[in-house]
């Protein structure tokens, strides 16, 4: 994806803000959003991979627990 970004500079040349076409922002965002579930996703499996480990009750093979479908 390519943007094209502007920079806004003090009298210093210092940058001071970056300015962005609004559909390019957008797209930003839903692409932000997509990741953020992803990372949403990844961290709640982990903590659940993390209660199968410490839970004392039986423990299932995945082989298995597809061929109960």
């Amino acid at each position: 994806m390519k943007i094209a970004i502007h920079y806004v500079n003090d009298i210093n040349g210092k940058t001071q803000s970056v300015q962005l076409p609004l559909s390019d922002w957008e797209k930003l965002l839903n692409r932000l959003k997509k990741y953020l579930k992803i990372k949403t996703d990844l961290k709640e499996a982990f903590d659940q991979v993390a209660q199968l480990r410490k839970a004392k009750s039986k423990k299932i093979t995945l082989d298995n627990f597809l061929n109960e479908l």
